[in-house]
């Protein structure tokens, strides 16, 4: 494995001509050891046939090296090597380091389509089907009481159920570990009936007790975590007896059943099956379609769950391997809209025919990037007219972007048209052309931008602007839209600073102290908890009197059982915090998924993820 690092440092060195002249002083640098070791590695690059090597006896003296091997091949060999033994992360870092140009990546990423998608193998008379996924995010913990990340919820939804769960094409609620449910006319005391003999992964059978403990748990802990404010409105939760529990709130609240369908409330052992909440979170035990024999920083392994009580999956096994590719060491953040893994990427590199046997399914989810303004602090975003004015300025740099773009394509030939087509779905995995992200972001000169301050401020209003900065706080993986406010406003006249924070301290004093904060909303099946959530956050630094309407309208979206007037009355917060310029939307962008054809069976679950139970793929005859 070193050598074949070595051999990839020195091409990267040195790999501009077939020959070159050198001295064994200068390989020694570069190898950064002795004059003997650098011999060494010259020898056994030569007996692998990778290069040339005619020496030139006596010190200071000029041999020729010959590269015999392009690096492509070398980073192939050594990726095969790396990703049989799951430990591939070091390998990637080091071909993004001494690669030269993309063709080196490419020509790895061409290998990993071959290595990624299905396969199917005899095993003692048995056809064995596994699907190896590459995932974009490191998974940390599938607890969940402590996931944090999509890919973790990913992988969690099929290692855990809930007691109910919502219809993958509707907003109706059915029956999943409980059977049936019954609600007092007060709407604050929730029965469950749960099936019988449903088995978690360890072999025990699943009784009211492990719902008391799950409920619990959720109830007492201080972590924060999504939803939050559901869990506390739970006073008390009870076993009636061994399948059935009664859940009382301290008051009414119609998002407590849609709750239940959510990724945090699913089912965990009592007493987490006396692993320990660390332990749990990469050993879980639960009662989904696939439990988890291994789990790395970098590898994740799923086998079907036989016994599930909804019967058994079509796949054998899901192997799940975390590969940051195309991630910088100074851009760690992915874009948040990219669904956290792909059945498989589009394949570019290959021809037409080739490329037009892939197929593409769009998700039912979108992710929302919007923008709000603190109108509690001192300071510019007091006046309405600002925000208004920052507003438009973002819109119309957003506008020109666009126009930029669709200028550029139809200009071009036809050929540059695909070309455009297959980059903006390889790279972003959505079908928006008023992304940024799809642009370089440093042919942003290329574009027309707001010069001047709209005519409507006075002068003294310009002075200001032009000497108050403005904070605008964001979190990593949003950064690249935050520096894109801030170079569209400072070309506006606004003098700004981005902040970036871990998501823990998001929601902390910081974010009084910002002015713009960059937020980002994924609108799946679970759209009405995350927007209840997020108008509870806004409603702390919003002016007072639109706080008061909002809250209003909150409660009678807790009390309202009807999920199409709660849509009604989310949509007129939406609309009031937009028409008082307290909140704008950047954009807004689709999921999408690309996969092979021979991958049956794709479909997505409430959250919008590809359910792995459904998917399988026909033997080779």
């Amino acid at each position: 494995m070193k050598l074949h690092h070595q051999f990839l440092l020195l091409h990267s060195q040195y790999g501009q001509h077939s020959e070159v002249q050198i001295t064994l002083d200068e390989l020694a640098t570069t190898f950064e050891c002795t004059h003997r070791n650098a011999l060494n590695l010259i020898t056994r690059m030569t007996e692998q046939g990778w290069i040339k090597w005619s020496s030139q006896r006596g010190r200071g003296r000029r041999s020729t090296l010959t590269f015999s091997i392009q690096p492509e091949e070398i980073a192939i060999e050594s990726m095969m090597q790396t990703i049989q033994r799951k430990d591939i992360q070091q390998t990637l870092t080091e071909i993004r380091q001494y690669a030269q140009s993309s063709t080196l990546e490419n020509r790895v990423q061409d290998w990993l389509f071959g290595y990624f998608g299905p396969h199917s193998e005899i095993q003692r008379n048995r056809q064995v089907d596994t699907l190896r996924l590459p995932i974009r995010q490191q998974i940390h913990t599938v607890d969940p009481l402590y996931m944090n990340l999509l890919a973790e919820s990913f992988v969690s939804s099929h290692i855990f159920d809930g007691l109910v769960r919502q219809a993958s094409h509707s907003q109706q609620i059915i029956p999943h570990l409980a059977h049936a449910w019954e609600v007092n006319e007060q709407r604050t005391v929730w029965t469950f009936f749960l099936r019988k003999e449903v088995m978690f992964h360890h072999g025990q059978m699943m009784t009211a007790d492990d719902i008391v403990y799950t409920f619990q748990r959720l109830m007492e802990t201080s972590q924060p975590m999504l939803y939050r404010f559901i869990a506390k409105q739970i006073q008390s939760v009870h076993a009636l007896n061994n399948n059935t529990v009664q859940i009382i709130l301290k008051q009414p609240s119609e998002l407590f059943l849609p709750f239940l369908c959510t990724s945090r409330a699913a089912i965990v052992p009592n007493g987490l099956n006396r692993r320990g909440e660390e332990l749990f979170g990469v050993k879980p035990s639960g009662t989904g379609p696939f439990r988890m024999v291994e789990m790395s920083k970098d590898n994740c392994v799923l086998e079907v769950f036989k016994p599930h009580f909804q019967g058994r999956a079509h796949l054998d096994q899901v192997e799940i391997i975390h590969i940051p590719w195309n991630v910088a060491p100074d851009q760690l953040e992915q874009p948040d809209r990219q669904s956290p893994f792909h059945m498989m990427h589009q394949h570019t590199s290959g021809s037409a025919s080739e490329q037009g046997a892939w197929s593409q399914m769009h998700s039912p989810v979108t992710v929302r990037k919007f923008v709000t303004y603190n109108t509690r602090k001192e300071g510019l975003l007091r006046d309405p007219h600002i925000r208004a004015h920052i507003s438009r300025c973002l819109q119309y740099a957003r506008e020109a972007e666009s126009l930029a773009i669709t200028s550029t394509i139809f200009e071009n030939s036809s050929d540059h048209i695909e070309n455009y087509t297959e980059n903006n779905s390889t790279t972003n995995n959505n079908t928006s052309s008023a992304s940024h992200d799809s642009l370089d972001m440093n042919s942003r000169s290329n574009y027309s931008y707001p010069k001047k301050l709209h005519p409507e401020l006075d002068q003294a209003t310009i002075a200001q602007i032009a000497e108050t900065p403005l904070r605008i706080l964001t979190i990593p993986q949003y950064r690249k839209d935050a520096h894109w406010i801030a170079d569209t406003l400072q070309q506006a006249g606004y003098q700004c600073n981005v902040v970036s924070t871990p998501v823990e301290q998001f929601k902390g004093s910081v974010r009084m102290e910002s002015d713009l904060i960059v937020f980002s909303l994924t609108r799946d099946q679970d759209e009405q908890l995350r927007l209840f959530d997020l108008y509870r956050t806004l409603a702390g630094h919003v002016e007072h009197h639109t706080v008061i309407d909002i809250e209003h309208l909150l409660e009678q979206i807790q009390r309202q059982p009807d999920p199409l007037i709660r849509t009604q009355y989310f949509q007129q917060i939406e609309d009031r915090l937009l028409a008082e310029y307290q909140l704008h939307i950047l954009y807004e962008k689709p999921f999408q998924t690309t996969y092979l054809p021979s991958v049956r069976g794709v479909t997505f679950n409430s959250q919008g993820w590809v359910d792995l139970r459904h998917i399988w793929f026909p033997p080779k005859l």
